[in-house]
């Protein structure tokens, strides 16, 4: 029987926090093979330090309870329980002054009202947003989800109650190509995560905030790998290192839901969006997923 170790805290739940919101972030693939989500929890397959964890995170009236369980004791020097609970909760982001800021502007003030609260769910890790974000490459979300759930299974790396954990760079760079095509992934998709793999292993440990100036520097140094663009650079930003200013005007969804926002009758180009989202700086991004969320509170 081997041994388990376990850690447990609890966090404070902020006012107005959407709980629905992260839990439906975390849904998204109906097979749950490395995400369970019940009605106010997730138990989510993580790697740290290369060992396989199952992270639970519990919602009731007024806290969060967080839980890590692992055949040992990832290392304590690189990962902390309540970092990684914060980064993924969203709980660093400045809402309540985006919201102050904007509550009276004609656009967009009651949308922001309607969505009261809304922050960006993380991914677990930086790495967990970026190949996430060359998997949805150009192809529909019911595609990227079957991608995912195949090559997490394909990585092969299971906690001690049997969930699939999201694999790690090491997890990959043991991968047989022919093994992550098999997967779905297109030739030049398997060639960018596979650049990345190298460059993520050349990096010192990357950050889960940004300031402007070290956002710029990876924003530079992801765009020098080939088969990583703009539109996967921002959106791994947003999803993996809560940086909020990252323009998603080439979304597809941000695109349609602002033309449905400004009730224009013909659809608005990435130019027109980039220059509507301009003013919003150094909150782009979470603009845009209140773009995304006035249809569908999933949709983001």
């Amino acid at each position: 029987m081997p041994t388990e170790y376990r850690q447990q805290l609890t966090l404070e739940l902020p006012d107005h926090f959407r709980i629905q919101d992260f839990l439906d972030f975390h849904r998204r693939d109906q097979q749950a093979l490395a995400e369970r989500v019940s009605t106010n929890s997730l138990t989510k397959g993580l790697m740290l330090s290369g060992v396989p964890c199952q992270l639970e995170i519990g919602f009731n009236a007024d806290q969060i309870n967080v839980q890590l369980t692992a055949a040992k004791e990832p290392d304590p020097q690189s990962n902390s329980l309540s970092a990684l609970a914060a980064h993924m909760l969203g709980l660093s982001q400045p809402i309540q002054q985006f919201e102050q800021m904007f509550s009276d502007h004609p656009q967009v003030g009651s949308l922001l009202r309607q969505n009261k609260g809304l922050r960006i769910p993380q991914a677990a890790s930086a790495y967990e947003a970026l190949v996430w974000a060359i998997i949805g490459q150009q192809i529909s979300l019911t595609a990227a989800i079957s991608i995912r759930r195949r090559f997490i299974q394909a990585a092969g790396q299971l906690t001690l109650n049997g969930l699939y954990c999201f694999p790690d760079p090491d997890s990959v760079s043991r991968m047989d190509p022919a093994d992550i095509k098999g997967c779905g992934f297109s030739n030049a998709k398997i060639q960018a995560l596979m650049r990345l793999n190298e460059w993520i292993q050349a990096t010192p440990t990357l950050p889960n905030t940004l300031t402007t100036e070290t956002a710029k520097q990876l924003n530079e140094q992801l765009l020098s790998i080939k088969g990583i663009g703009p539109w996967t650079v921002s959106y791994a930003l947003l999803r993996g290192f809560n940086w909020l200013d990252g323009s998603l005007h080439g979304d597809v969804a941000v695109r349609r839901n602002l033309q449905y926002l400004l009730k224009m009758e013909t659809a608005v180009d990435a130019r027109y969006t980039e220059q509507w989202l301009q003013p919003f700086s150094p909150w782009r991004a979470l603009m845009a997923a209140h773009l995304w969320a006035q249809q569908s509170s999933s949709g983001y």
